[in-house]
């Protein structure tokens, strides 16, 4: 019996990291369709992406304040919708990474995009924004930084990023998806 608690368990949070995953893709599809959008177009459909993360956020509260096995499975996945909804993250692999607890793979984008910059194939503001984003992220998975990456962090830190926890929960639920055509 014990095993089949814990096979449903593995189960639940796949299928917990398949709608994040999901959900992020969907982010990352609309940027990349951007262009392709209205500005009026673009907004409602992030608006409609976020509001299915602020749900996804309340299933998954509602989830770990009553099944305390999940609740060190699914902080990470929490702490990144609330990113996401609070736009406090604007790079959906970012979002991904930190949900997926994967500090070496959020060092490895550190190190691609810091490259990038010195070549100058990323612009300044773009590179600011996207290693705030991996600095807070490390951070939040309790990794240590380094007295630069630290100094980096809190004199380009935004407001929305130093308080994105505090995110309000809202209830529902849905499974809308949308994705840009080729």
């Amino acid at each position: 019996m014990a095993s089949r608690g814990a096979s449903e368990t593995q189960k639940l949070r796949q299928q917990m990291e398949d709608q994040l995953d999901r959900l992020v893709a969907q982010l990352s599809d609309l940027e990349e369709c951007k262009a392709d959008l209205d500005e009026e177009e673009y907004e409602e459909v992030r608006k409609d992406t976020i509001e299915q993360l602020n749900e996804f956020q309340s299933s998954l509260s509602r989830m770990t304040s009553g099944d305390m096995t999940l609740v060190d499975s699914f902080n990470a996945m929490q702490l990144a919708i609330q990113a996401a909804i609070s736009q406090a993250f604007k790079t959906p692999e970012v979002i991904q990474m930190f949900a997926k607890k994967q500090p070496d793979q959020l060092r490895e984008k550190l190190s691609q995009i810091e490259r990038d910059q010195k070549i100058g194939k990323l612009p300044v503001e773009p590179y600011t924004q996207q290693k705030v984003e991996i600095l807070s992220a490390l951070q939040k998975l309790g990794v240590s930084l380094t007295a630069a990456e630290q100094s980096f962090l809190d004199s380009h830190g935004s407001s929305l990023m130093k308080n994105f926890d505090q995110v309000t929960d809202e209830t529902g639920s849905s499974q809308r998806s949308w994705r840009c055509s080729p």
